[in-house]
């Protein structure tokens, strides 16, 4: 890997990118719906973003965020999630200047749309937009400009994947995304998921492309695998979804 990371108390990292830069990352968990919110600083600019933030969780967000002296620029969502309500809408309020960010094909509301090549920009780093649908249309991978790291939301879990049973997903969809555009990358790139329910935290590249039991089958079984799952149906989906359509929260009237 062109960087190295350093895990210490509190799931804190630092990451250098390739040109030896120090980048902030923080990862921290809502336990509910073991979601995993990702924020990530530039040290220099002090310019942040916040990936998958959860509606729960944002005071404690922007507390963290204020309290590290850091200016959070964009809560970006990976895509539109079933099992929790989005914090971007409500970080738009505690943080004045930082804008909600979704891809374009999700069809949810938000203060800037991406599509698959965009960059996030903050201080001297980038993230850049993978589109990578099958868990829903609109699903995106952020990866940091060196390829050092991968915010895969729900397309790649540890030793799993999103399910492809409802909000238009597709299970040939979902395994080209990930074979055509994380599999891609180098090995030692660090995945960190949107979800994770045993208790990691981060997994890489090689680590799945060898060992996921789902995804190192042939795309024929994975389609089977994926129809035969029977899970139960999220219990906030009916409240999340239309939720995050509307950036998390409705607009405050003007």
């Amino acid at each position: 890997m062109a960087g190295s990371a350093l895990r210490v108390a509190g799931r804190q990292l630092s990451q250098y990118s390739e040109s030896g830069a120090p980048i902030l990352l923080r990862q921290m968990f809502e336990p509910k719906s073991c979601t995993y919110t990702y924020l990530l600083g530039d040290r220099e600019s002090r310019e942040a973003v916040l990936i998958d933030p959860v509606l729960e969780t944002a005071h404690r967000d922007a507390q963290l965020v204020k309290e590290l002296g850091l200016q959070l620029l964009y809560a970006v969502n990976t895509h539109c999630h079933a099992d929790h309500i989005t914090g971007s809408g409500l970080l738009r309020s505690l943080l004045p200047g930082c804008q909600s960010v979704i891809s374009r094909l999700s069809g949810a509301q938000a203060d800037m749309h991406i599509e698959d090549g965009d960059p996030i920009r903050f201080g001297r780093f980038a993230l850049e937009t993978r589109a990578s649908p099958g868990h829903t249309p609109g699903c995106v991978t952020f990866v940091l400009d060196d390829h050092s790291m991968a915010f895969t939301g729900d397309t790649l879990l540890i030793r799993g994947c999103g399910r492809t049973d409802f909000q238009q997903g597709c299970a040939k969809t979902l395994y080209h995304s990930v074979h055509e555009k994380i599999f891609t990358l180098p090995g030692d790139c660090l995945i960190y998921p949107a979800h994770d329910y045993h208790g990691l935290t981060v997994s890489t590249v090689e680590e799945e492309r060898t060992l996921n039991p789902r995804l190192t089958l042939s795309c024929e079984e994975f389609v089977k695998v994926m129809s035969k799952l029977n899970l139960p149906k999220p219990q906030q989906i009916d409240f999340a979804v239309p939720a995050n359509m509307r950036c998390g929260i409705q607009t405050p009237p003007s």
